[in-house]
C-alpha cells in the first residue's frame, strides 16, 4: 500500500498524472510559442507535473536512479516556474526563467515518457533492450535537440500582455 492505494492502483495514478501532464504540456508549449498564457491548461500541467514527480519519489526506493534525479530536476524546474509565474509575475528575467523551466519540466516529463515506452513497448525494447543502446540513446539526443530549439524559441516568442 502507498498513501492508502494497492501498487497498481498507485502506479495507474502516477502514470495517469504524468499522461495528462504531458497532454497539457503540448498546449503550454503552443501557447509559449504563440505568446499565450492559457492559464487553466498552465494549471493544469505545473500540477499533474509536480504530483507526477512527487508520487515518483513513492515507489520502492532501489538507491539514486535516473528516475529519481529526473524528478529531482524536474521538481526544481516546476517550482522555479511557479515562482516566476505566481510571485514573480513573469517580471524581467524571470520571463525567461518561467519558460526555460516549463521546458525543463516538460523535457524531462517526456524523456521519462520515452523511456518507458522503449521499456514497455516490445517493438521498441526489441530494438534498444538495454537503456544504453544506441537506438535509446539516438532518440533521447533527438528529442533534447527538439526540445533545445523549442525553449529557444518560445523563450524569443513569449512575451505576454
Amino acid at each position: 500500500m502507498i498513501l492508502g492505494l494497492s501498487f497498481v492502483q498507485f502506479t495507474f495514478l502516477h502514470v495517469f498524472l504524468s499522461l495528462v501532464g504531458i497532454g497539457a504540456g503540448i498546449f503550454v508549449l503552443w501557447g509559449l510559442l504563440t505568446s499565450r498564457k492559457l492559464r487553466i491548461l498552465t494549471d493544469l500541467f505545473l500540477v499533474t507535473t509536480l504530483f507526477t514527480s512527487l508520487t515518483g519519489f513513492f515507489f520502492p526506493f532501489k538507491g539514486i536512479t535516473p528516475g529519481i534525479v529526473t524528478g529531482i530536476l524536474s521538481v526544481i524546474a516546476l517550482l522555479l516556474a511557479i515562482v516566476a509565474l505566481y510571485v514573480q509575475k513573469l517580471a524581467g528575467p524571470w520571463r525567461s526563467v518561467y519558460v526555460v523551466s516549463i521546458c525543463a519540466a516538460y523535457y524531462f516529463n517526456f524523456f521519462v515518457l520515452v523511456a518507458q515506452a522503449f521499456d514497455k513497448v516490445p517493438s521498441l525494447k526489441n530494438a534498444a533492450p538495454t537503456m544504453t543502446s544506441p537506438v535509446f540513446g539516438t532518440i533521447q539526443i533527438i528529442v533534447l535537440m527538439i526540445f533545445i530549439m523549442l525553449t529557444y524559441r518560445a523563450n524569443k516568442k513569449f512575451h505576454p500582455a
